[in-house]
């Protein structure tokens, strides 16, 4: 594989980063998502509560349509398994849910739209992990961690590190291996730089001191492609790897998961090979912007806990592979602290963290 190193966006003591051709970005760019909206309204089944902010009386919520704000073109996996879950909620509620698609920058477009909206339990939004890291990354008008009030986590994606089929690595320890023994000849790939599939191998390499060439790529097909005809040597990736692998064109050495995926039941998880914290699922859930009463942000919680639960929400969350990742709201934002406290120490290593401004 040619590399161009003409524009290295990203170098520190393990991985240095490269243009991989024209498919390399510098953004933090995945999978291609979501843009339409959608309104679906069913019977209440639950007391209703307030929207004016700062009120004790609760008792007229939800009194108009909610919005759900998507971070994603429509039509992606992600938005389609929403809207199946806004269908799950709607009779809980009484109100329609108007899906609102929002997509670009690297969907982080669900933050900012959430800090300006008013806080009355009627604007939520699906906010994915990566929003706490892109402000860790850059400058931004807004922190996900003080404008945004958790609901509930939802789920997440399986990632895993792959090799092409051909590659004489069996096993994780053998290229972990190879890398130690080759110092910066590995060439390794993710979807781009400060994606969840960047940070996981990077904690994983750092660990072991390993130097090694990063490319990133625009997006899961190309990163495939590559994997696929050995133009890079390995690659992580989430679970649109799962074709490529069951069709034999690569091969899957360990996965990012707390235990063994269902899918690939003989696979193990980074746990199991002795990488306690390499848990990384890129977990997303849903919030609502800072300000809305707590007992409303109860009520939603209760809501999507029952519909993310539905036997339908569940089906269509294994149709692209994943699972339930439930966090109640105490829970959740105490994961979204620990997670932004980790990674700001990762991203601090790996020279992304933002510098301060002045």
């Amino acid at each position: 594989m040619r590399h161009i190193p003409s524009r290295p966006a990203f170098k520190n003591g393990t991985g240095k980063t490269l243009d991989a051709l024209q498919h390399c970005t510098i953004g933090v760019s995945r999978r291609g998502f979501m843009g339409l909206g959608v309104s679906l309204a069913f019977a209440s089944a639950l007391p209703r509560a307030l929207a004016q902010p700062g009120s004790s009386n609760t008792a007229s919520w939800p009194s108009k349509p909610l919005q759900l704000i998507v971070p994603w073109p429509a039509g992606g996996q992600t938005d389609l398994t929403l809207r199946v879950l806004c269908e799950e909620a709607e009779p809980l509620l009484g109100q329609p849910i108007v899906v609102i698609n929002k997509p670009g920058a690297a969907g982080t477009q669900v933050a900012p739209l959430l800090k300006a909206a008013e806080p009355d339990g009627h604007t939520i939004g699906q906010v994915p992990i990566t929003v706490y890291r892109h402000a860790l990354m850059n400058h931004v008008p807004w922190d996900p961690v003080t404008d945004l009030s958790p609901i509930l986590q939802v789920s997440g994606v399986t990632f895993g590190v792959l090799v092409p089929a051909s590659s004489p690595w069996k096993t994780l320890a053998d290229l972990v291996d190879w890398a130690q023994k080759h110092p910066g000849e590995l060439v390794l790939g993710s979807t781009g730089i400060g994606t969840t599939a960047h940070l996981a191998m990077e904690e994983i390499l750092l660990n072991h001191d390993v130097r090694y060439v990063h490319v990133p790529y625009k997006g899961t097909a190309d990163q495939m492609l590559a994997i696929a005809g050995a133009q890079i040597m390995a690659g992580v990736n989430s679970t649109g790897f799962a074709p490529w692998v069951d069709r034999g064109q690569m091969r899957l050495l360990a996965t990012f998961s707390a235990q063994r995926s269902p899918r690939w039941p003989e696979v193990p998880t980074m746990r199991e090979l002795g990488y306690e914290q390499a848990v990384y699922t890129s977990p997303w859930g849903l919030a609502a912007p800072r300000g809305t009463p707590e007992a409303v942000v109860q009520k939603l919680h209760e809501v999507f806990r029952r519909a993310m639960f539905s036997e339908r929400h569940q089906a269509a969350l294994a149709k692209y592979d994943q699972g339930l990742d439930y966090l109640n709201t105490h829970d959740y934002r105490q994961a979204v602290l620990a997670t932004v406290e980790h990674e700001k120490r990762l991203l601090k290593r790996m020279n992304l963290l933002a510098r301060p401004a002045g």
